[in-house]
């Protein structure tokens, strides 16, 4: 990626929002970077107010889910819980561009029409020549850094995330697991996602 994780991005701009949280309105900040890695248009989302080791979510853009509300997933419901939480915490949500587990929106899509002829969502994606997950949070690093944080607590089922980001030199005070978001269209999705990639959701106890 031609940076590493020790690199600083600089901020390169604050917009105040305010975001829907159920009910009511949640004030928020949106945070833009100059030298991230990939030099892609990431973002940090300022909620609440960020104590010395704010509560974070590493939530990957999820189009079909984030935006049309898509049952295929999960990725709608952990967004707005993410916000609802970290509103309380304070802390950061890093909003990062990598749809489909970083293999882009049309692959994805591709992936779908593969996993309703039976494949799961792991299996698709190599059916695709791709791999189950190439996400790189060299660039969640990178921003946490630059935001002045180096210790966290993170929410997040994805011992994934949890390895890149210590291996970063990020200090995980505490994992939170999300809530488990299960529906008849994703179950199949969220127990890959346990049985394949270790995903810390207890889809059982939820009664799916």
């Amino acid at each position: 990626m031609g940076e590493t994780s020790d690199h600083v991005p600089t901020i390169r701009g604050r917009t105040p929002i305010a975001l829907q949280a159920g009910p009511s309105s949640v004030p928020a900040e949106l945070i833009s970077f100059h030298g991230l890695a990939d030099r892609r248009e990431h973002l940090a989302v300022r909620i609440g107010k960020p104590g010395r080791v704010p509560l974070v979510r590493l939530h990957s853009e999820c189009l079909t889910g984030d935006v049309f509300g898509s049952l295929r997933c999960d990725c709608g419901p952990q967004l707005h819980e993410a916000i609802a939480k970290i509103d309380r915490a304070g802390g950061y949500l890093l909003y990062l561009r990598q749809e489909g587990r970083g293999i882009g929106l049309y692959n994805k899509l591709d992936a779908y029409r593969l996993q309703d002829q039976g494949l799961d969502t792991f299996a698709a994606n190599r059916k695709l020549g791709r791999a189950d997950d190439e996400r790189d949070y060299t660039v969640a690093a990178q921003m946490l850094r630059s935001l002045g944080v180096d210790e966290i607590d993170l929410l997040t089922n994805n011992p994934d995330k949890v390895e890149q980001l210590r291996g970063a030199g990020i200090v995980l005070r505490s994992v939170f697991s999300t809530d488990v978001h299960s529906n008849p269209d994703n179950y199949r999705y969220l127990k890959a996602k346990v049985v394949e990639a270790r995903h810390a959701i207890e889809l059982e106890r939820a009664g799916s």
